[in-house]
Formats: structure tokens, sequence, C-alpha cells
């Protein structure tokens, strides 16, 4: 009967679990990102046409030091709306250097039903779009021309 039991503990030590070593449950799947005062935050990655369609889309909230990563495969001067959008959102435009271009701050929400929610761009091509919680940026202190350091996925 000690076979057995030596043998399960043999494999569960010597297998790592789901999670990375170290890392909370709760931010597995996120990336990492470091803020120019060196706060780190963990977004979520939209790096797909159906993740960056859907967005943060019908959140009721989210905390100050999350946030979702738009990666774009080249740059361009990518458009963003609040459309079905429950909270205000911060929008960070970077280039392919991570280097801050353009920030809408406290982007309200938009109520209509149509299409006629306002839109947001950049005046430069952007490569990456980070989406923080209204008011996050200037609590962060986050400014046009700071870098962010993060590995896209």
């Amino acid at each position: 009967m000690r076979r057995p039991l030596v043998l399960l503990f043999s494999l569960l030590i010597s297998f790592p679990s789901c999670t990375q070593a170290g890392t909370e449950p709760s931010l597995v799947g996120l990336i990492p990102i470091t803020l120019p005062g060196g706060t780190m935050i963990h977004a979520e990655i939209a790096d797909t046409a159906k993740k960056r369609a859907d967005g943060l889309m019908y959140r009721e909230h989210l905390e100050k030091n999350r946030g979702m990563l738009f990666t774009f495969s080249q740059a361009g001067p990518w458009t963003f709306w609040m459309k079905n959008t429950k909270i205000p959102l911060d929008i960070i435009w970077m280039d392919e250097k991570k280097r801050v271009i353009h920030i809408e701050r406290n982007v309200p929400i938009c109520t209509r039903t149509d299409d006629s929610c306002p839109q947001y761009r950049p005046n430069d091509d952007a490569t990456y779009v980070l989406e923080l919680a209204g008011g996050a940026a200037e609590g962060f202190r986050v400014e046009r021309g700071m870098k962010l350091q993060f590995s896209p996925p």
C-alpha cells in the first residue's frame, strides 16, 4: 500500500502545476507591463480580430492595475470607440518601440444604440494600444514620449 502513495507523491512533485511557479492564478495569461515609474500592471492580450473587436465591452469593472493590450502586426492609426463599454477608459497608443505617442484620458462610455459613438485615434501610427481604467494613466503619471516595458506574446 505504501508504494502507490509514494509513486503518487513523486508524480505530484515531479510535474509543474498548471500555473507558472510563483505566479498568482489570477495573473496567468496576462502580460506584465512595467510603467515608467516602476509600477507593474497586468494586461489581457487582444491579438486576434475577435479579441480586438470585443475589447473591454460589457465589463462592469476594471481594476486599477489591470488593462488590455492590443497588438497589431503593423503600425497604423488604429481607431477605438466605446460602444458597449460600460466603464470610462484611458487609451494609450504606442509605437513599435513601445513609446507612448498619444493618450486619450477618461474616455466616457457611449450609451448610443446605433454605431454613432465617437471614435478616438492617434495622430501618428501605433503598433500597440493599452486600455486602462479611466484615470489610471494620470495616477501612474503616464505621459506622451514615455516608454513602457513588456514582451509582446
